[in-house]
C-alpha cells in the first residue's frame, strides 16, 4: 500500500506592513507587481482586484545555482534569465517572502541589483528576515495572503506560510546594516517585529 502522503501544519501569521502595502494599492490604478514566490491563487485573486499584473518570477528553484556562481558576469546573466520579461511598464511593488534569507551575498546583490533596473523610484519592497531564530527550513517556506480568520473586513494583513520540509539549516540572521550594505540604493522605510521572531521590511528604491 502507498504511504499516504501528510502535509505539513501551516502558519498565519499577522503582517502588518504587508497589509499597510495593499491598503495603498487603489482599484483605478494600474501597477504592476513582482512576486518572487510560486504562484499561488490566492496571491493571483488578491491583486485581480487592483487591476494589477503579477509577474511571477520563482527564484526558490534556482537558489543552489545563484548561491555557487562566483563569475560575476554569470552571475548576472543567471539572475536576468529568472526574471520575466517587464516591457515598457516599469516594477512598483516587489513581494520577497522569506527568500531573502537564502541568498548569500553576491547572490543577493545581484538579485536586488537586477529589481532595481527593472523598477520605478519609489518602488516598495516587502520582506520577512529571520531575526530572533538560530535555524530556518533549508527550502523557502510558501506564503501567500490571507484574512484574519473571522475577519470580514477587506483587510488583507495576514499571511499563510506553508513550509515545504521539516530539514533545517542555520539562520544568517540579517541584520539591517548588513541587508544595507547589500542593497546600494534601497533603504529602510519600516520595520516591523513579528511574533513569530521574523523582522517584517518595507524597503523603498531610492
Amino acid at each position: 500500500m502507498a504511504e499516504k502522503f501528510e502535509p505539513l501544519a501551516s502558519d498565519v501569521l499577522r503582517a502588518p506592513l504587508f497589509g499597510s502595502l495593499i491598503s495603498g494599492l487603489h482599484i483605478d490604478n494600474c501597477r504592476v507587481i513582482l512576486d518572487l514566490g510560486s504562484a499561488r491563487a490566492a496571491t493571483v485573486d488578491l491583486f485581480n482586484r487592483y487591476s494589477c499584473r503579477l509577474d511571477i518570477a520563482d527564484l526558490s528553484t534556482g537558489l543552489d545555482v545563484l548561491n555557487s556562481q562566483k563569475d560575476p558576469g554569470l552571475l548576472r546573466e543567471q539572475v536576468e534569465s529568472m526574471f520575466p520579461a517587464c516591457g515598457q511598464e516599469a516594477t512598483d511593488v516587489v513581494l520577497c517572502w522569506d527568500l531573502l534569507n537564502y541568498l548569500q551575498r553576491p547572490a543577493l546583490t545581484a538579485v536586488m541589483e537586477r529589481i532595481a533596473s527593472r523598477a520605478r523610484r519609489g518602488t516598495l519592497v516587502h520582506a520577512l528576515i529571520i531575526y530572533s531564530s538560530r535555524r530556518m527550513p533549508t527550502i523557502p517556506r510558501i506564503y501567500f495572503p490571507c484574512k484574519k480568520p473571522g475577519d470580514e473586513s477587506g483587510n488583507f494583513d495576514h499571511l499563510t506560510a506553508i513550509p515545504v520540509t521539516i530539514e533545517e539549516c542555520d539562520a544568517p540572521q540579517y541584520s539591517p546594516d548588513y541587508l544595507k550594505r547589500c542593497m546600494q540604493g534601497y533603504y529602510i522605510e519600516r520595520a516591523i517585529l513579528l511574533s513569530n521572531g521574523m523582522q517584517e521590511f518595507l524597503f523603498r528604491i531610492s
